[in-house]
């Protein structure tokens, strides 16, 4: 017996449309590039001098002066760069933490110490 509410062509036109919008958003203009990030850029008719969370959940950065819809996530070594390792209430890290973060995502130092400084980034998703 066959359930009436699955219909292939609708089930087909989901999975194509998914499938879509990954290689979009992985293949083409954001996640993991070699490409560097161009400083300054020009984004909402400001110039930007490191990466930005302006519309995102985390920091990004443009491929173009004048942002032409062509971005990816930052990393801990663009600007402003994550220093490692680094000292957190004692503990030493060599990469990006979520300790201490309440909305756990990940984080580093920018100087050797976090404690005596207090200056962070957040780090992109791909760093988590």
């Amino acid at each position: 017996m066959v359930h009436t509410s699955c219909k292939p062509l609708e089930v087909m036109r989901h999975l194509v449309g998914r499938v879509a919008l990954a290689v979009y958003i992985c293949g083409l203009n954001a996640g993991i590039s070699p490409r560097p990030c161009i400083f300054p850029f020009i984004y909402a008719d400001a110039y930007h001098y490191n990466c930005i969370s302006i519309h995102s959940d985390f920091a990004w950065c443009s491929f173009d002066v004048n942002f032409q819809g062509r971005w990816r996530y930052c990393t801990a070594a663009d600007p402003p760069k994550c220093t490692f390792p680094f000292y957190f209430k004692g503990q030493e890290f060599h990469s990006c933490t979520k300790k201490g973060y309440v909305l756990d995502r990940s984080w580093c130092s920018l100087t050797d110490d976090y404690g005596k400084d207090k200056k962070w980034k957040q780090c992109s998703p791909l760093n988590t």
